[in-house]
């Protein structure tokens, strides 16, 4: 008698800035740990998940990365009837082919080229942007891209238009970062004040326009206020600016991933405040004047490199944990601490978020926590409610009728192994 078939388990995820895009999260990768975009049925050939999907009326594009299969559906198109058959081609598709992208398939984790993402945002805009603003007589076009900052052109009704910074910062930006999370950067290089009408001069076809990149861009007045001498920044504003959503930007906050800091202007900047926040791949920084008004602005060199310091920890912690052997863990915070050479006050909680940082990588590489070889107490055999916490936010903790503390020994021993495999 045969085994009964597993389901393979699916989630879908509407995207907050984005109506016409779906994620559906599977539980396990499409294509061991592969990823892939396609645009049309022309690029679908060959990739048995993407012509099973394009089969499905309504379906206009197809992105895959991990276990993350985003679909772009048309203007038409309704959710309600899609979802069934994008899952049920999901699940098809992957019980019958170990290979669903085919030879369109890269390595996950190896970023689009360049001239990959100028194509992606290109389609972006043409596809979602610029029917919308052509109703004002205006087009939106990418003249560059270099090392992921893409610089974008606005003509037409856009150029010299006083609403085209809202534009291109509120809708057109969210739109891109969505579609193309490798956009570091979105530079407007158009000359709104070229030509004698130049809200309506130089077609999208027309002569090159002068590039003027503005590097100093206003920040809407209630994406940063201050309460009790502290600056606070919406989680939403920000997200966007580090290429996240806002709940992926508190966990980071929370684990360290996410660094911020704060500096006082001197001398001719004097009443000036400076902020720097900085993600594992992206900085964003804003300059506030003593009345309040805030612009973004080029994130210093030397601070980026201060905001940084929170990783440089996090990678030394790692380096130390992974060269102990089997009968120095576990160790408590407290002398991990002062492995780190840290004795001041607040040592402990830098040590804590750091760990929760080495936790991000872990799980994203699937290998037990590291972070479990470190205890509050020795003889307590059991991990800190942080750590605890922090599984849990990563998708991992206890499994079915498993307690914290059969978890915790199952995370434990697993790094254990884990060092005596490097040992080895």
């Amino acid at each position: 008698m045969s085994e009964p078939a597993v389901l393979l388990r699916i989630r879908a995820e509407s995207s907050p800035t984005d109506p016409h895009s779906l994620r559906f999260v599977v539980e396990r990768d499409v294509q061991a740990g592969a990823a892939a975009t396609f645009s049309s049925v022309a690029t679908a050939q060959g990739a048995p998940l993407a012509e099973a999907l394009f089969a499905i009326s309504g379906v206009a594009k197809v992105d895959v990365s991990g276990a993350i299969v985003t679909v772009v559906k048309t203007n038409d198109g309704d959710w309600t009837a899609l979802k069934g058959p994008v899952a049920q081609a999901l699940r098809d598709t992957m019980a019958r082919t170990s290979a669903p992208l085919g030879l369109a398939a890269k390595v996950a984790g190896q970023a689009r080229t360049d001239a990959e993402i100028r194509l992606a945002v290109q389609e972006v805009l043409d596809s979602q942007a610029n029917p919308a603003i052509a109703s004002h007589g205006g087009h939106v076009s990418v003249t560059d891209v270099r090392d992921g900052v893409v610089s974008m052109l606005m003509s037409g009704g856009c150029q010299g238009c006083a609403s085209s910074a809202a534009t291109l910062r509120g809708g057109v930006e969210k739109m891109i970062r969505a579609a193309v999370p490798e956009v570091r950067d979105i530079i407007d290089v158009t000359d709104h004040d070229a030509g004698a009408t130049p809200y309506y001069s130089a077609a999208p076809d027309g002569p090159p326009i002068p590039k003027r990149p503005l590097l100093y861009r206003p920040v809407p007045p209630d994406a940063i206020t201050r309460e009790d001498g502290q600056f606070l920044i919406s989680p939403d504003y920000l997200a966007a600016r580090l290429g996240m959503d806002a709940e992926t930007l508190r966990v980071g906050l929370r684990s360290g991933e996410v660094v911020s800091q704060c500096e006082a202007g001197s001398g001719a900047d004097a009443g000036k405040t400076r902020l720097i926040i900085r993600s594992a791949h992206r900085v964003w920084a804003a300059e506030i004047a003593a009345d309040g008004s805030a612009y973004e602005v080029p994130a210093p060199r030397a601070s980026a490199t201060a905001a940084a310091a929170g990783s440089m920890l996090r990678d030394r912690i790692r380096a130390h944990l992974s060269g102990l052997s089997a009968e120095q863990v576990p160790m408590t915070y407290g002398q991990l601490a002062r492995a780190m050479g840290l004795y001041m006050p607040g040592s402990i909680a830098k040590v804590t978020q750091a760990l929760e940082a080495t936790m991000v990588e872990d799980a994203k590489n699937e290998v037990p926590f590291l972070a479990s070889l470190v205890v509050s107490k020795i003889a307590h055999g059991n991990a800190a409610n942080g750590f605890l916490q922090q599984a849990r936010t990563l998708g991992r903790g206890p499994g079915f009728g498993e307690d914290d503390r059969a978890y915790y020994r199952r995370e434990f021993t697993g790094a254990v192994a884990m060092l005596k495999s490097r040992i080895g």
